[in-house]
């Protein structure tokens, strides 16, 4: 069995955000990028089950500009097999439901049996593409997984999800989508040796004319601005006189 699983080129989690002079999106210039820390949970359970037996190959897709492909590199140094990457060329950030299409388009081509992502990306916190690739394809999904069993005689999936209420455990038919949370497992760090040989792999590129897919958007973003700056926060020496500022300043007494 083959597994896709789709990784976002981001902003890293530790730089902090600043937003464009013109309000148009977030700066991208000169500022660390890295793999989704969500899609990095996706690449290490499709490298578990591989390794488990229950698959055969782990091919990495990302969708964008000619700088994925260092993140399909570091999908490439953890040990996935093969990468492909779709160029968007000079189009804008895609918005779920163009990525939804594209990978649609891949797997039908690639005919995997299985498709995982991280639940959302950092950037945009959308949540939506793994939802939206599932209902174009037609098969069934497991979102926010937290544990995931695979029966390859069966050829089904036990996914295990945190809701509010507790766990909830689906049976997926295969081929089926699953997004991973952040609980589902501790991503393996890539060791320099994998590192070099990932630098010489050969990464598929696939332009949006090869996948037949129109890609248009029915959104536009007007403006990206910071939220409203708080005041510091203060010490108080003693119970009474936060009882004093909540009753006469905040007036929440």
């Amino acid at each position: 069995m083959k597994i896709m699983v789709a990784v976002k080129r981001v902003v890293d989690y530790a730089v902090k955000i600043r937003v464009k002079a013109d309000k148009s999106g977030v700066e991208t210039s000169n500022v660390k990028m890295s793999m989704n820390p969500f899609c990095e949970i996706a690449v290490e359970e499709a490298l578990r089950i591989r390794e488990s037996g229950a698959a055969s190959e782990v091919v990495a897709v990302s969708v964008g500009p000619a700088q994925c492909a260092d993140t399909l590199r570091t999908a490439l140094a953890m040990g996935a097999d093969r990468a492909i990457h779709v160029d968007s060329g000079a189009l804008a950030p895609l918005l779920p439901l163009s990525v939804a299409k594209i990978l649609k388009a891949l797997a039908e081509t690639e005919r995997p049996g299985l498709m995982i992502l991280g639940k959302q990306a950092i950037d945009d916190d959308c949540n939506q593409t793994g939802q939206m690739v599932a209902g174009l394809l037609k098969w069934p999904q497991g979102t926010f997984a937290s544990k995931v069993l695979l029966d390859k005689e069966k050829q089904v999936a036990t996914v295990e999800r945190e809701v509010d209420g507790g766990l909830e455990t689906l049976s997926l038919d295969l081929p089926a989508v699953i997004t991973t949370d952040l609980r589902l497992n501790q991503p393996r760090y890539a060791t320099l040796p994998n590192i070099m040989k990932a630098k010489s792999k050969v990464i598929k590129k696939v332009s949006l004319e090869e996948l037949n897919v129109e890609i248009k958007s029915d959104l536009e973003v007007v403006q990206v601005t910071e939220p409203p700056k708080r005041k510091a926060g203060v010490i108080l020496s003693s119970v009474d006189e936060l009882i004093d500022k909540l009753k006469n300043e905040a007036r929440v007494l």
